[in-house]
């Protein structure tokens, strides 16, 4: 049984009080595998991506849906091939994620390439590889790869990423899909009324052929239209050729089609015809994501809406219906004990429920679904251990406090092997974690404590606060859970540290999955003289 909820399921505390993966013990792992160290948990993952795909599918029961594992949180052979085995696709964004993810025989079928500035060889092996999807993400780019395509005999499969403009994510760095940033193209023109596109819900009376209606791209005061010839163009197009001498259409007719012409009019909408005009891109659907480690499905149905009816507006103004529709990943896991996070059962099920209501309002067929989830899948599957080395009491004077506000007048401040080269979240998003003694039990009272790396820079913080037994000395064991994502993928040599090993754990045993690197290593990449 797992420590807490925010532990692998197979770790426990033995009778002597050490932590314990699958009944191997953290210092066995150091020992063996050396310190500090990456440990993940393997059939954790397996279970979470199994676990996701088929919460999916079961959400979506009148949609078929895809979900890919973004490589981004963490890659390496072994978890591609364990992720594609659960029925997941592999989303890459550098040459290096394709490669790897080639390399461990996942093929281009299963494969996604993202990225803002792609370079011609990554696209170029996306097309030979057959990749299921190249997202694209500015408007130069369909020119870009149509060219490759043709000078390499291909038709590439491709997908817009559009920034929908609802904004979510714990951090301004990881939220993506608000205007200020470099990721995609915008849904609506600047300074568009966004309550225009918004009142689908509110909706009524909408006939049926109101859906059907052709969407002009220009406002009927910027053609020269009066506003009665404007209303006989809008009843002409939803009527006609049912019933042109009925009654006026509905207020529910009107707010519908003002929302297609504004989305008509934006960015997003001008790339899609452009991708259109060349016959070797296939244009496969639409793409948005809006941030990451989002707790519940709120900005998830209200992209997804605004999605839908991008979609639905292309089928409007270019008679051709996207067959998919992908929502991305930012479906958040508790880092500690009591935060929240994401109940992908309970929020997927909303999610489904928004999108088909939409789609039935907006009389179209069933996308394919897509999601993107990294983080969900390996974060909690992973556990960092440390060695403690130099613990220091400092004494604090007045206005210091805790993460609750309450007045502290001293903290321990607790040296391991590690730091900000092995976790750069605490220091670049403030990101909260905890720790525990890992190597044996202790009966003393717990001391406030801050988990501090030996870099140098005094943002160099592990923990930024956790109860610590107040005997925690040189040569102790701490364990950070939740540590399987963006851990070992933006570790970095600051201070010519060596990037530790990633161990991989089951119920077999221990392996190593990524190994050591070594002073020898530093020195081979040194070419100077």
């Amino acid at each position: 049984m797992a420590i807490s909820p925010i532990w692998p399921q197979d770790t426990a505390r033995n009778a002597n009080g050490e932590i314990t993966f699958h009944g191997i013990t953290a210092s066995e792992l150091l020992s063996k595998f050396g310190s500090p160290l990456y440990v993940l948990d393997l059939d954790e993952v397996r279970a979470r991506a199994k676990h996701f795909t088929q919460a999916a599918a079961h959400a979506f029961t009148n949609n078929t849906t895809h979900v890919s594992y973004a490589a981004k949180a963490f890659l390496s052979k072994e978890i591609a091939r364990i992720v594609t085995e659960e029925g997941m696709f592999v989303d890459t964004c550098t040459m290096g994620e394709m490669r790897i993810a080639l390399a461990a025989g996942v093929p281009g079928r299963r494969l996604v390439l993202h990225g803002n500035n792609k370079s011609d060889e990554e696209i170029a092996l996306a097309i030979e590889e057959g990749f299921s999807k190249i997202v694209i993400d500015s408007p130069d780019e369909p020119a870009r790869i149509a060219a490759i395509a043709e000078k390499l005999g291909k038709r590439a499969r491709v997908m817009l990423r559009v920034t929908s403009g609802i904004h979510a994510g714990g951090h301004e760095y990881i939220s993506t899909a608000h205007e200020d940033q470099k990721f995609g193209v915008a849904l609506l023109p600047v300074g568009a009324d966004t309550t225009i596109v918004d009142n689908i819900d509110d909706l009524q009376n909408v006939s049926p052929a109101a859906t059907n209606a052709l969407v002009r791209e220009n406002r009927a005061e910027e053609s020269g239209e009066t506003k009665a010839q404007a209303d006989r163009q809008l009843r002409y197009d939803i009527r006609y050729p049912y019933d042109l001498n009925a009654a006026d259409v509905s207020d529910g007719d009107k707010m519908l089609a003002a929302a297609m012409e504004l989305v008509a009019n934006g960015p997003a909408i001008a790339v899609l015809r452009e991708i259109a005009k060349y016959k070797n891109l296939e244009l496969v659907g639409i793409h948005s994501h809006i941030g990451s480690n989002i707790h519940d499905a709120t900005a998830f149905i209200k992209a997804a809406k605004r999605m839908m009816l991008l979609r639905k507006t292309f089928y409007a103004t270019n008679a051709y219906t996207m067959p998919e529709v992908d929502l991305g990943g930012g479906y958040s896991v508790a880092y500690t004990d009591g935060e929240d996070r994401m109940d992908v059962d309970q929020e997927l099920g909303r999610l489904a429920d928004a999108v088909a209501k939409t789609n039935r309002l907006l009389g179209m067929p069933a996308p394919v679904i897509s999601f993107e989830p990294g983080r969900w899948i390996v974060a909690p599957a992973g556990v960092t251990l440390y060695t403690v080395g130099t613990v220091k009491q400092v004494q604090l004077g007045d206005g210091f406090t805790n993460n609750a506000g309450e007045p502290i007048s001293e903290r321990q401040y607790i040296s391991v092997d590690g730091g900000m080269s092995d976790n750069i979240r605490p220091a670049l998003y403030g990101a909260q974690y905890t720790a525990v003694l890992a190597n044996r039990e202790s009966s003393e009272p717990k001391k406030l404590a801050r988990v501090v790396g030996l870099h140098c820079e005094s943002g160099d913080i592990v923990v930024n606060e956790v109860n610590l037994p107040a005997d925690v000395h040189r040569g102790d064991v701490l364990a950070v859970p939740v540590t399987g994502a963006y851990g070992r993928s933006m570790a970095s040599n600051y201070n010519m540290a060596l990037i530790p090993a990633v161990v991989g754990v089951d119920s077999t045993g221990a392996h190593v999955m990524l190994r050591r690197q070594t002073v020898d290593d530093l020195l081979d990449l040194d070419v100077s003289e």
